[in-house]
């Protein structure tokens, strides 16, 4: 504005002098290098006593003026508060109950009961291998078993009165144990052929189909998983060891379900991996809806660091001074709507989460100066847009 008003009188200036005999065009007319500088010497002068009065009528217009042009700024009172810094690892989400099941007796797979994806509860029956006729020779040792009970029970009873040999009571009596032994084992060897279900859960995977061969330890059947009992595994650093232990503090993060849960570590491990010197941190997670499953990648973050009655800023309106000092501004209440600008130099503790601990320098109910900071300077009058000070 200034220097459009000096522009102004300039050319009004020269306007005024346009038709006299010594005005700028007349000079350059008679082409007198002698008159041109002492013309522009005048000039000059009269261009700086008009520079001088511009400057005092600034100066007057700025005390009298109600309406300042001051910098607007937004400010917030500091109240002390509990801070919490977090550690970040990488995790992976995990379950005990997840498992390939096999068969554990050799035959032709004859009946597949479950489809993938179905829910089977705990002992049902998920298929049955053929039994190579073990159920018949059952059938056979049940029927001479109930004859050889007959026969020792009529031999312990002539041999409580007295009658008949020693021998024969002895020799009803083991046959017919012999047998309830045999019975026992082909009815395990039975139990083997039907495959049930270790744990409830949900089919995650068919490996096989009806009518093939299987063996004992070579061929997979199905995958069961149990989504209810869920954790978290991850590695820590060494240099945490003995700083987090069970029952510490952690936030899991699962980016995948965009959702955040609050636990505490329920193991840690007592050994230190040589290979990336890591030890291993397990964290039970709630998994109601399903949603969670073995290996989805999950943050954890475990508190560290705790303090109370912290001073906690914005990590974003730390500055550097001239001197490499970190600062950061307050203000002095003036009236209502104004302040005084004032340079806090301070020390600076953990950050996390955008936020800052400030150690030296600050103090409870000090009003730092959020937005508008970056352009200010020590002892300047500001204008504040909120009133979050009291």
């Amino acid at each position: 504005m200034k220097k459009t008003i000096l522009l102004v009188l300039f050319s009004l200036l020269i306007l005024s002098c346009g038709n006299e005999p010594d005005s700028v065009e007349s000079l350059i007319e008679k082409g007198d290098v002698t008159q041109l500088r002492e013309k522009k010497a005048e000039l000059n002068k009269q261009q700086a006593e008009l520079s001088k009065k511009i400057d005092l009528l600034d100066a007057e217009i700025k005390k009298l003026d109600p309406n300042k042009n001051f910098a607007l700024v937004t400010t917030q009172k500091i109240k002390d508060t509990i801070f919490k810094h977090y550690a970040e690892v990488q995790g992976d989400v995990a379950t005990d109950e997840n498992i390939v099941v096999y068969p554990e007796s050799a035959g032709i797979l004859k009946d597949v009961r479950v489809d993938e994806g179905q829910k089977v509860s705990k002992g049902q029956i998920l298929a049955i291998v053929d039994d190579g006729g073990l159920s018949s020779e059952l059938a056979r040792l049940k029927t001479q078993a109930a004859l050889a009970k007959t026969t020792f029970e009529r031999q312990e009873r002539l041999w409580e009165q007295n009658i008949g040999s020693e021998i024969q009571y002895l020799q009803a009596k083991a046959n017919y144990e012999a047998l309830n032994s045999s019975i026992n084992q082909v009815q395990s060897q039975l139990g083997k052929s039907i495959i049930r279900a270790p744990f409830a859960g949900i089919i995650d995977e068919v490996y096989t189909e009806q009518g093939v061969v299987v063996a004992p330890g070579q061929n997979q059947l199905f995958r069961l998983i149990s989504l209810k009992n869920m954790f978290v595994e991850a590695e820590v650093p060494e240099s945490y060891f003995g700083k987090i232990g069970k029952n510490t503090e952690v936030l899991v993060e699962i980016a995948s379900l965009n959702k955040t849960f609050k636990g505490e570590i329920n193991r840690v491990g007592n050994n230190i991996n040589p290979n990336n010197r890591t030890f291993t941190i397990e964290i039970a997670i709630p998994n109601e809806d399903g949603m969670i499953v073995p290996n989805q990648i999950a943050t954890v973050k475990f508190n560290d660091y705790s303090k109370e009655n912290a001073i906690i800023i914005p990590e974003n309106i730390v500055q550097r001074n001239a001197t490499g000092k970190s600062i950061v501004y307050t203000l002095k209440i003036k009236d209502e709507n104004s302040g005084v600008v004032q340079e806090n130099v301070i020390e600076t503790g953990y950050s996390y989460n955008e936020s800052v601990e400030i150690t030296e320098g600050l103090e409870s109910g000090d009003i730092i100066i959020l937005e508008g900071s970056k352009n200010l300077r020590d002892g300047q009058e500001v204008t504040v847009r909120n009133q979050v000070y009291e």
